[in-house]
């Protein structure tokens, strides 16, 4: 008899009894842990990285559609300061009045299950969270109306910039100015709203159906909102898929206005992932060669 007829390689030894029955007890024992491990790792990334809103209302129509999802970077803003044209989500409690109203659950199971998805930032939004594009940063007078537009002087400009807004759904062109109670006594002329440090002047892409910073307008920081109440940044549709989009800055905010001079700092996050992606990837090589040579002496 050759050599060859008598040589039994491994993948013809049969599997030892009960082997398959322990590695399926194993998966089911780890499975726990596993599921405890993703969502710890949900909420770290929810409460520092990325976070998903729910569109509640049509007040961003056309850009965000009700029931639209956005992901919203929370991150971005540790490293740059916010800029005009960006849309962002904030906290609204004692700034502005609730847009809608979200019906409390009606059991304990909804409750519990509002309270898993709310936690991991997939279910409806709490009534004090609010989504607006930033029209004014600190520094800035923002107007209306010139030749119907939206005007914009920054910090030491000689004369306004003009938004011309095709993104714009049914636009009132609701004049305001920060004297006075309310749009209708705002005198021709007025010099409209100065942003003060510390604060962002937000309006709706819908206007006349957005009770954004005009609707607050004669509150004692004339509808501005606290920097220090911004989540982050919306920066792309993911819900529904035909509708998934990244959520530029319009041209007329980039055109109009000169470039944030802090360009270095804004582009801060992407260096910090390239940099934390080369020790990632050579732990993952580590692992596939360890893996590779036990396989090979098995």
């Amino acid at each position: 008899m050759s050599d060859e007829s008598t040589v039994t390689t491994e993948e013809q030894v049969p599997p030892a009894p009960g082997r398959h029955k322990q590695s399926k007890g194993s998966f089911f024992r780890e499975l726990p842990f596993l599921v405890l491990i993703a969502f710890v790792l949900a909420l770290l990334i929810k409460a520092f990285l990325i976070q998903a809103f729910y569109i509640p209302s049509g007040s961003m129509q056309q850009t965000l559609e009700l029931r639209d999802r956005v992901l919203v970077n929370k991150l971005v803003y540790h490293f740059r300061d916010i800029h005009r044209g960006e849309i962002v989500v904030f906290n609204g409690l004692d700034n502005f009045a609730p847009e809608t109203t979200i019906a409390p659950p009606s059991n304990g199971v909804q409750r519990v299950l509002r309270s898993v998805s709310s936690a991991i930032g997939v279910g409806a939004p709490g009534e004090k969270d609010f989504i607006k594009r930033v029209i004014g940063i600190p520094g800035d007078r923002v107007a209306c109306c010139t030749d119907g537009h939206v005007t914009v002087q920054p910090p030491g400009a000689a004369k306004p910039v003009v938004l011309h807004e095709p993104y714009l759904y049914e636009d009132d062109h609701q004049v305001f100015c920060q004297a006075g109670a309310g749009a209708q006594n705002c005198p021709p002329g007025a010099p409209g709203v100065l942003v003060q440090p510390g604060r962002l002047w937000v309006m709706g892409d819908h206007r006349g159906f957005s009770a954004d910073s005009r609707a607050h307008i004669d509150d004692a920081n004339h509808g501005t909102v606290p920097i220090n109440k911004v989540i982050g940044r919306a920066f792309v549709i993911v819900w529904p898929v035909n509708r998934a989009t990244v959520l530029s800055v319009p041209d007329t905010f980039t055109s109009g206005f000169r470039a944030p001079a802090a360009a270095a700092v804004a582009a801060a996050p992407y260096l910090l992932g390239l940099a934390g992606a080369f020790p990632v990837n050579a732990v993952r090589r580590r692992a596939v060669r360890r893996f590779g040579r036990r396989a090979a002496a098995a």
